[in-house]
């Protein structure tokens, strides 16, 4: 993708008029005024709407921030794979807030700003979206192509929205004035329609997005279906009450759909696949980017001209603070204890049900995986031997408040050319937003839920078991220099409905663990307060932080609707259940 240094901001003036006043996009206008009046032929040029189009995309790496990356990092300490991190409880205390599901306030900054950087890119989308509808395709043959991509990326922006806040307004008719956007209500729909608004944009891209493009970063037809899939798996968890969060049925037309947009012929028809190594999905080289596995990601680069290149910043308060090399890591987003327990293994290769003490590394069998997702005290930082992690101030800010695992998918290399000095550390590693894996286990979990085909969703799982197994190339002398013990094998026999579910949930958070999806995986699957509760009680005597967190039910499962746009919206907004 490229980005705003590169842009021309020639904008059509109709289009600056699309602007979601009423949910803090206003500095918007600010942003994009052109210099001069364009006329309508200027406008209608290919390159004028080029430009709306990059700059559509460009948001999504411009107006991400360390605090409110849209990967949703922030957000995912809530669930029970990371630790908020940092330098203790008042670093980030509004993060800390929704780690242990207390004090979070509607008032609370980063509830505001995600909302109002979301709506920030859905508004670009729109833009290009009305110029787009006023193109004759004759004289702009790439005008649905780019109207398919533009739905894709207003789809992208109003799911993340839904995953955090529920009950959001819907801006999917460009062609609003600003005063019929004030006029949006939060509630004008359910919460089973408001899912489906967002299928429709992301139906619009299946239809008329191409095979293959020809640039990298541009969403193809198998994107719009592997997101369609996840659409449609969040919607098949009905939320039909609307005094309460809990799921009161699972919708077996919408699993369907599932089972539909994840046909393995769609994406062996896109070129997409498993990766033959686990860890290849997070490396920085260029040989590695843009993978089989990668269906859709946030493109990022350096010495391409600019300063520090268009790095990936938002990943910068994860590195750790390592005296004379990485100084000023702030160490967030650190894996919990009970995610590591999660790869512990059996002499069987299979998950282990010991639950009564915390994984020992020289002693416990564990998959793989663990090592590639997690650095854990005694074993290599991004497998450079030049920095050994041990129970340190080093590799805890906390001092060991939020122990001493470090995320291992976020960082790179120290000593390579990878890493960068910026206002924070970044470095030109690509986000997957999408990828392989997650496909192949959202048609796992909709099989099983329709009960038909657990055959064919235990055989997805070993292929990801199976993967990990091989998936050594990087923790090849672990065994040896370490004393670990690595056992990964694949499930035989038949299992029930609900057992063919645990596995698939279990296979889901190791294979996933650290990509930001666990806590709103806890959420669809309406066991949020059930996993988080028992969570927060085991974690209490490992980390102190957890001794009076407490998950509420029917609240928690969402943020509050922030203050702001509430006082903002003339009383068109209502807030979410809870009391908050």
């Amino acid at each position: 993708m490229q980005k705003p240094e590169h842009m021309k901001k020639a904008l059509y003036t109709a289009a600056l008029s699309l602007v979601l006043l009423s949910t803090g996009c206003d500095d918007f206008l600010d942003e994009q005024k052109p210099q001069g009046v364009l006329d309508q032929d200027q406008v209608l040029d290919a390159r004028y709407i080029d430009n709306l189009v990059i700059s559509a995309y460009a948001v999504w790496i411009s107006a991400e921030d360390i605090n409110s990356s849209f990967s949703m990092w922030n957000f995912d300490v809530r669930s029970d794979d990371a630790y908020k991190g940092g330098n203790g409880t008042e670093d980030g205390d509004v993060f800390h807030a929704l780690e242990i599901s207390q004090g979070i306030m509607t008032t609370n900054w980063n509830i505001s700003d995600m909302w109002q950087r979301l709506y920030n890119a859905i508004s670009r989308a729109n833009s290009a979206l009305q110029v787009l509808d006023s193109m004759d395709p004759t004289s702009y043959p790439l005008r649905d192509t780019r109207i398919a991509e533009m739905r894709f990326l207003r789809a992208h922006g109003h799911f993340l929205l839904k995953r955090l806040y529920k009950n959001i307004p819907f801006a999917v008719n460009e062609n609003l004035t600003p005063e019929e956007y004030n006029n949006l209500d939060n509630t004008a729909y359910s919460n089973d329609e408001g899912w489906q608004l967002i299928a429709d944009d992301f139906e619009y891209a299946f239809r008329n997005l191409p095979v293959k493009q020809d640039e990298t970063g541009r969403p193809c037809r198998a994107a719009a279906a592997a997101y369609l899939a996840k659409t449609y798996l969040y919607k098949a968890y009905r939320q039909d009450d609307a005094g309460s969060h809990r799921i009161t049925s699972i919708n077996r037309d919408d699993l369907l759909n599932v089972v539909k947009y994840t046909d393995p012929t769609i994406m062996t028809e896109g070129g997409f696949a498993l990766e033959p190594d686990f860890h290849n999905n997070f490396r920085p080289e260029p040989q590695y980017e843009n993978g089989v596995e990668s269906i859709w990601a946030m493109q990022y680069s350096f010495n391409d001209g600019t300063t520090h290149g268009n790095c990936n910043w938002s990943y910068g308060l994860i590195v750790p603070n390592i005296p004379g090399v990485t100084d000023g890591g702030c160490d967030f987003y650190k894996p919990s204890q009970n995610l590591v327990n999660a790869f512990r293994t059996d002499e069987n290769g299979l998950p282990s049900n010991v639950t009564t003490t915390d994984f020992n590394m020289t002693s416990d069998y564990a998959d793989p995986r663990l090592f590639l997702t997690v650095g854990i005290p005694g074993t290599p930082y991004m497998f450079n031997k030049n920095y050994m992690i041990d129970r340190s101030a080093v590799w805890s800010r906390s001092n060991g408040l939020y122990g001493y695992h470090i995320s291992l998918k976020h960082n790179v290399d120290p000593d390579g050319e990878y890493l960068v000095k910026g206002s924070w550390w970044g470095s030109p590693m690509n986000r997957i937003v999408l990828r392989y894996a997650d496909v192949q286990l959202m048609r796992a979990e909709a099989l099983v839920q329709l009960n038909q085909g657990i055959p064919e969703a235990i055989s997805i799982v070993n292929a990801l078991r199976n993967r990990a197994r091989q998936s050594t190339a990087s923790i090849s002398d672990y065994e040896q220099l370490y004393h670990v013990r690595l056992n990964v094998r694949p499930y035989s026999g038949n299992y029930t409905q609900e057992q063919a579910l645990d596995i698939v949930k279990r296979e889901r958070r190791v294979e996933l663990a650290m990509e930001s999806d666990r806590f709103f995986d806890l959420v669809r699957w309406g066991d949020a307060s059930k996993v988080l509760n028992a969570y927060y009680a085991g974690e209490a005597s490992k980390c102190a932080i957890y001794s009076n967190a407490s998950f509420t039910s029917d609240k928690n499962e969402y943020l509050p609707i922030p203050f702001s746009q509430i006082s903002a919206s003339n009383g068109h907004y209502k807030q979410n259940i809870g009391n908050w």
